[in-house]
């Protein structure tokens, strides 16, 4: 079902599961699409192993999964050893990691046929095209994120007629490190790794 959609607001939270640990995410309403939540980390839990889950009313759930020891010292699934799941089914994923413009850099993901492409605008913003096919145009989802602390928001529009999966993805990619979707940013990543993995080492 495609659907022109409004722009909608989703508001930075922070809790505890069930189980005790804490977690963010962010949380909003469609009008569209109803009520609309994103939590990280998200459960089961497992050594070496994050989580970003996303569900909402009338959209798939979906999760980002992250694997390796650096997920010891991070506090959201990075792009790196990652899988992507809408419902059951596996999302196949690609990227260039040694490109120079952000374009080049972007994720390229294929779920159920349809093509989609996930790009950096800079540090706080991005976009998910679904790219055009034979009988469709195509969308794109913009999501701009802004504030600090509790403050903290991210603006979601929409061109074109969009998919409930559309909605999905761009809403799970505000719990998604996605800082190696730019040059600078995938070296600052790096350092910061390094320096955390040091610090817990030592400490």
């Amino acid at each position: 079902m495609h659907t022109t959609i409004g722009p909608f607001t989703l508001a930075s939270w922070k809790g505890t599961s069930p189980v005790g640990r804490k977690q963010s995410g962010w949380l909003g309403t469609s009008p569209e699409f109803g009520d609309i939540r994103v939590v990280y980390p998200a459960g089961p839990y497992a050594r070496e192993k994050i989580v970003t889950a996303v569900e909402g009313a009338l959209i798939p759930t979906a999760t980002f999964e992250t694997r390796g020891i650096h997920t010891e010292v991070v506090f959201m699934p990075t792009l790196n050893r990652a899988t992507l799941r809408v419902g059951d089914e596996v999302v196949r994923m690609s990227r260039n990691r040694w490109a120079q413009t952000h374009r080049g850099r972007s994720l390229r993901m294929t779920y159920l046929g349809d093509a989609y492409t996930l790009t950096a605008i800079n540090r706080w913003a991005y976009t998910l095209s679904r790219h055009p096919g034979a009988e469709d145009p195509g969308a794109v989802v913009t999501v701009r994120q802004s504030g600090r602390g509790s403050g903290k928001k991210a603006t979601v529009q929409a061109v074109g007629r969009v998919l409930p999966v559309d909605v999905c993805l761009a809403a799970l990619f505000c719990g998604v490190n996605r800082s190696v979707l730019t040059k600078l940013g995938a070296v600052r990543a790096g350092f910061s790794r390094i320096i955390t993995f040091w610090l817990n080492l030592l400490g």
